[in-house]
């Protein structure tokens, strides 16, 4: 049996939760894709926008709704940016099934402009 049937809804979710805060703060297990409207935009200060990003705490319903704190959406230099994070197998290839399991999935965050989206 896999881990994922002893584990409630709600503690998988406090789970993803908690893989995703901890990812977006040192962005240690996972890849960063930044866009070329980001890269275009940042110039070198890439680190200042990641802080943001790292910081980000304004979840809500709208852009949260499954409460796995995999999406939102800030402004940098007056620019509306996105952030997503997305779960993929250890090839990075498929989308993994279970991202509470951090030895089977590999995180990517992808910021972007929202112009880009």
């Amino acid at each position: 049996m896999s881990g994922t049937q002893w584990r409630t809804a709600a503690e998988t979710t406090a789970m993803i939760r908690d893989l995703n805060d901890a990812f977006r703060k040192d962005l240690r297990g996972g890849k960063l894709l930044l866009s070329s409207g980001i890269i275009a935009k940042l110039g070198n200060e890439t680190a200042a926008l990641l802080r943001a990003i790292s910081d980000f705490d304004h979840f809500s319903a709208d852009d949260d709704p499954y409460g796995e704190h995999d999406f939102g959406c800030t402004s940098w230099q007056g620019d509306p940016i996105f952030w997503k994070i997305d779960y993929l197998d250890a090839d990075t290839v498929l989308g993994y099934p279970d991202p509470a399991d951090p030895d089977q999935t590999v995180r990517v965050l992808t910021v972007m402009m929202a112009w880009e989206y």
